[in-house]
């Protein structure tokens, strides 16, 4: 018996070493604080879960690079012209526009890319109508890249157009993300080999799960054609934007884009092949010539992490900041870093009309609770806050003063902004803010509106739970 406590002691003795040592590194990351504080927690209430949790999500990978610096410039080095800032007639920029931009530049070395036509769809049956046309004409090469792919109707006849094409002699390239796509069988993906399409996931899991990055997805959102016709957004390949499911109709915005910035596209989707197949693509076919498309100024801007900066939150935040007259924002998921929120409500505090559009109810109730206790100090900036109810906004889109946009797949979240690869598209066009301002617009005749007096009426047992939930924020 004496044996028995002796061994269970050191056995605790030996695992409170581990906790102490693991609350040791994560302090020495220099994380931002509140992340660093949320794991700690986590290790000391719930310890055996929280160090299994920590394994699984919550190593720091980001100064390890997951995709090296020189994998990348070997794909962006490519022996093509490309477009850039000092090559644009600045004199039709606004000094909001141009700063923008060359923040974008530096940040991420995303190209201005002008002479585009961007085509905005707002729903599921016309995004894939024209993805899947796009694929029925290609000729030479698909490249496409999504978090989900859902092994359902939509899904498999993606497959099948897949199959038809790569037996035309098209080449076919498909990277899925392994955790956001696990629906996927070996009979899906075995079809499409035999066929000849080049089947890669992205970060599949691993047995020894002190070495998983299971918690870095890729959230990208990639269509291209021929390279001559892109598509990114939000969407996925999934049932739920065409029949619904428990939510409802699933929401979401996409954009077709004709023009030099497909370039972009190409670009990013070629970096993470050489990240999932360790092949490297520079030939020149794969960047044609572009002709003169459209108006539209349009920079390509990934973020990860791979990233030395947070380049799409950058990007976001520096936009909100400026703006003078308008900010909307559609997002499925709202649980801001300190700098976004702080944009939002400085922003609303200087009278900008300030409009944030979130779901109802999402796929992620944990995510729900904590989302609900930000919308509070937002209301009380003066912003105006709705509640989407037409099924689930899951758009990742925002539309500032006639002059800006971007949409993607990044949600205004702790996990979009740091963990996730993600892609975006800031598009400098009046065009193109108008039909997703009029979007926004519409959708607000779906919404419900609520008010900051009602809002702070929720029962008090309610908002601790919310409150618990926010705790867990910077982990979700």
């Amino acid at each position: 018996m004496d044996m028995v406590v002796i061994l269970s002691t050191i056995a605790y003795v030996v695992y409170i070493l581990i906790i102490a040592a693991t609350i040791v590194l994560i302090l020495s990351e220099n994380r931002n604080p509140v992340r660093s504080l949320s794991w700690v927690l986590v290790l000391i209430l719930i310890p055996v879960f929280g160090f299994v949790a920590y394994l699984i999500v919550g190593q720091y990978y980001r100064k390890q690079k997951i995709i090296s610096k020189k994998s990348i410039r070997k794909v962006a080095d490519r022996p093509i012209p490309e477009f850039d800032i000092e090559k644009i007639d600045t004199h039709v920029l606004s000094p909001q526009q141009l700063n923008l931009i060359k923040l974008l530049r530096r940040n991420n070395d995303a190209p201005a890319y002008r002479g585009n036509r961007i085509d905005v769809f707002t729903d599921g049956a016309s995004t894939f109508d024209a993805m899947f046309t796009a694929i029925e004409q290609a000729t030479k090469h698909i490249h496409i890249e999504f978090f989900i792919f859902g092994n359902d109707r939509i899904s498999n006849r993606l497959r099948e157009l897949l199959i038809k094409k790569a037996r035309q002699g098209v080449r076919v390239r498909m990277i899925y993300d392994y955790f956001g796509s696990f629906k996927l069988n070996k009979a899906y993906l075995n079809s499409l080999r035999e066929a000849g399409v080049y089947v890669r996931a992205f970060l599949p899991a691993r047995f020894k799960i002190a070495r998983t990055k299971i918690n870095y997805r890729n959230h990208r959102k990639i269509l291209v054609v021929d390279g001559i016709i892109g598509f990114t957004g939000g969407l996925n390949v999934a049932d739920r934007y065409l029949y619904g499911n428990k939510l409802g109709m699933w929401r979401d915005t996409f954009v077709r884009i004709e023009g030099m910035a497909v370039q972009g596209l190409q670009t990013s989707f070629l970096i993470d092949w050489y990240f999932v197949e360790q092949k490297l693509i520079t030939d020149p076919k794969y960047y044609p010539v572009h002709s003169v498309a459209g108006d539209n100024l349009v920079q390509i801007v990934t973020s990860g992490p791979d990233s030395d900066w947070e380049n799409i939150m950058q990007g976001i935040m520096q936009a909100i900041t400026t703006a003078t007259r308008y900010v909307y924002i559609h997002t499925p998921y709202f649980i801001p870093p300190e700098n976004i929120l702080g944009a939002i409500q400085t922003a609303s505090l200087s009278g900008v009309d300030v409009r944030l559009m979130v779901p109802a109810k999402s796929d992620a109730p944990l995510s729900d609770a904590a989302t609900r206790t930000y919308l509070e100090t937002v209301l009380e900036s003066g912003a105006r806050v709705f509640l989407y109810r037409d099924g689930f906004l899951h758009s990742k889109a925002i539309v500032i003063d006639d002059m800006v946009s971007t949409i993607g797949s990044a949600n205004m979240d702790e996990r979009s902004y740091n963990q996730n690869f993600e892609i975006n598209a800031f598009i400098y066009d009046e065009q193109t803010a108008a039909t997703l301002k009029s979007a926004f617009l519409k959708d607000m005749e779906h919404c419900t509106e609520i008010t900051l007096d009602v809002w702070c009426s929720r029962s008090r047992w309610e908002r601790f739970k919310e409150s618990i939930a926010r705790l867990f924020s910077p982990l979700m």
